[in-house]
């Protein structure tokens, strides 16, 4: 993802490309991208003791008696945007490490969190590799009621579909970036797509996804459109999902894979697997995120809400995609419920630290169920064991309260930030008299 992996490397970067301004980006604790430039004559200064800046205004980081912070960028991030203009005034950006003023990690930072997370893997061998799938939608503007682009369905390829355009140039711009694609398509409901990156560790994987994000964003207002990421903005259709396909490696070889086994998956893979279920609805909270989040993951629409694991059936929340032969490094968990409207930094770092639980306290994997789920019988369900996701933010939030893996993956001080948020966010909604209630209410009432 690199075009520089040294301080070295990005000043002749900058000035190979006519540079004049760095954007240094980092994440708050809700995942909005925050952002501050600098001209190109600082970057040296900022690369090596980095930039401080007042941390009291951003979501989740410093109280103001404890607000100064320094974002440290990390060279290997470095890229030219390839939407903002480089006639001699280029911009490039670069991903950064939150520090204290003495040089120790900000506790704050989300990019810290998964840092310490895939410490502790790799202190058990393993690499953590992720490859997500990020749906959303193009409206005609963010305005009002949502007005969709096209009507088309699932991998539809209409003459006049606007949007083919809009997802080619957006693959362009990402692998301008140094960031691989390997699918883009229209998605099940109409408007909405999918451009499917390559799997990268998740620290990259990570950078990547925000990236990615705002360059669906900015595509899109180029040609006076809007993208938007929410989860479910459109009543009575599908939502949009981040179904997130996970593996272990040791060195070059799939911790997950085992040639012997029926479904080819080692002990560690279903020890794994069984952590992500076990744990599902204590770490649903961090992966599904908002107030919409649950309006996407409600019974039908392909949303997955029941804690299960299966190879062919789509309504479990996690689905091993079928083996093929000589494809041994492509053996993986695919966890079904997160949405693209997470912070990826702490999704990855609570399903991470929710498979690593698993692992070492060897956690058995239930049998798949490959039956659809949404034809059962809530007794049916209750027989076979299979639970439910939580059906609202506070239910979730009430679950990711009680959870030492959430904690332990996020540290106290997002724990507690991210959790006073969420309920803060809940309060506001549940206390909001929508038009639903007036129209339904107010004439019988």
């Amino acid at each position: 993802m690199a075009e520089g992996k040294s301080k070295e490397d990005v000043l002749k970067a900058a000035k190979d490309h006519k540079v004049k301004f760095i954007r240094l980006w980092f994440a708050d604790v809700l995942g909005f991208l925050k952002s501050f430039a600098i001209t190109v004559e600082e970057l040296e200064d900022a690369l090596d003791g980095g930039m401080g800046f007042d941390g009291s205004s951003i979501e989740g980081f410093a109280r103001i008696e404890e607000s100064d912070v320094i974002a440290k960028p990390d060279p290997s991030t470095f890229a030219v945007l390839p939407w903002r203009p480089d006639e001699g005034a280029g911009v490039a950006r670069m991903f950064c490490d939150i520090h204290q003023p003495d040089g120790t990690p900000y506790e704050g930072d989300p990019r810290y969190a998964l840092k310490r997370m895939l410490k502790k893997a790799a202190d058990k061998g393993y690499t953590f590799y992720v490859g997500p799938e990020l749906e959303y939608f193009y409206f005609k503007s963010s305005e009002g009621v949502p007005e969709g682009l096209d009507v088309g369905g699932y991998f539809d390829l209409t003459p006049l579909d606007v949007a083919s355009d809009l997802r080619r140039e957006t693959v362009l711009a990402l692998d301008k970036m140094g960031i691989q694609v390997e699918y883009s398509h229209h998605e099940v409901a109409p408007s909405q797509h999918e451009i499917d990156l390559r799997y990268l560790d998740a620290l990259s994987m990570a950078d990547a996804a925000m990236t990615y994000r705002l360059t669906v964003k900015e595509i899109a207002m180029k040609h006076g459109v809007y993208g938007t990421f929410m989860p479910k903005p459109t009543f009575g259709e599908n939502g949009s999902g981040m179904h997130t396909h996970q593996s272990l490696f040791k060195g070059k070889d799939n911790a997950f894979f085992d040639p012997y086994d029926e479904f080819h998956l080692s002990a560690v893979a279903k020890s794994y697997i069984a952590g992500l279920l076990t744990h599902a609805r204590e770490i649903c909270s961090v992966v599904a995120q908002w107030v919409n989040s649950y309006k996407r993951l409600v019974p039908g629409y392909e949303a997955p809400v029941y804690v299960s694991w299966a190879r062919r059936n789509r309504s479990a929340l996690v689905r091993i995609p079928m083996y093929k032969p000589g494809k041994e490094k492509a053996t993986r968990a695919e966890f079904r419920c997160p949405d693209p409207a997470c912070n990826p930094y702490l999704a990855f770092a609570v399903m991470l630290n929710a498979g690593l639980k698993g692992i070492d306290e060897g956690y058995d994997l239930p049998d798949p169920v490959e039956e659809d789920i949404f034809d059962m019988t809530p007794s049916e369900r209750k027989q076979r064991g299979i639970s439910s996701l939580p059906g609202s933010l506070a239910e979730a939030i009430e679950e990711t309260e009680k959870s030492e893996v959430v904690r332990e993956a996020l540290g106290d001080h997002i724990f507690s930030k991210f959790i006073a948020n969420k309920k803060i966010e809940w309060d506001r909604y549940r206390t909001h008299v929508s038009q639903y209630e007036l129209g339904k209410y107010l004439p019988i009432l």
